[in-house]
């Protein structure tokens, strides 16, 4: 019998507050949330798909050029958006998710960053993540593509994945097959007891990945990594082929 339908969380953190230097000089007027691919802003496409899923609320963090993102973001409706506002101070991936729990809320909640996004394949994979997730067995669990068949992936991938889904770390000069698409649910409670404002957020995947608690659900279509401006073109390619 098929297993019947997870529910999708109900929030997400999208983090959009970055200074964008990878993809300079386009990220010199304008914030790279805002980078066109396919006619829509990077930030616009994380947020269809978060819609689509039936996410109801999504905080966005903001910091450099701020402005810019909250007036193109000031009209949507669904999901629901919540300024974090960050102008004063970047608090770096992982401070600016712990300062937005207060909105995420006590359950798990999903993560996103705003220049990944993907050819979407006959399912939402936000909705196969949702189907996955087991917080028995899991603190994390990541969004993954193949390192070999994906846009803009410049690095010799992240993580190894075994028949349970089960992620390690790609070890020191290794090569592995697995990049992290840029998309994951989490448990709010990994955050608890963590006082400090700034920090990163790839050490809780590390420390879950240690703990043999961090997991993955292999994306189902094409994943496009919009981080230089090289990749933008490459990225209207695929865009315009899927549409042919």
């Amino acid at each position: 019998m098929p297993l019947a339908p997870a529910a999708v969380p109900a929030s997400a953190m999208v983090m959009a507050a970055g200074l964008g230097t990878r993809m300079r000089p386009v990220t010199n007027t304008i914030p790279k949330p805002l980078v066109q691919v396919g006619g829509r802003a990077l930030i616009d496409h994380m947020l269809d798909r978060l819609e689509e899923a039936g996410v109801g609320t999504a905080v966005v963090n903001v910091h450099y050029l701020a402005d810019q993102i909250e007036a193109h973001l000031k009209g949507r409706e669904r999901p629901r958006i919540v300024i974090s506002d960050e102008r004063e101070r970047l608090l770096d991936q992982g401070g600016g998710i712990r300062k937005a729990l207060p909105v995420l809320g006590r359950e798990p909640f999903l993560f996103c960053n705003t220049d990944a996004l993907w050819l979407e394949g006959p399912r939402s994979n936000i909705a196969a993540m949702a189907q996955a997730w087991d917080p028995e067995r899991m603190d994390i669990l990541l969004l993954v593509a193949s390192s070999a068949t994906s846009v803009g992936v410049d690095w010799p991938g992240d993580f190894t994945m075994d028949a349970d889904g089960r992620l390690t770390r790609r070890g020191e000069r290794r090569v592995a097959p697995f990049v992290y698409a840029g998309v994951g649910i989490m448990k709010p409670e990994l955050f608890d007891g963590i006082e400090d404002e700034v920090f990163k957020f790839a050490p809780f995947f590390f420390r879950a990945a240690e703990a043999g608690r961090l997991f993955g659900v292999r994306l189902d279509g094409h994943w496009l990594h919009v981080g230089t401006p090289e990749a933008i073109a490459e990225a209207e390619e695929r865009l315009a082929a899927r549409d042919r």
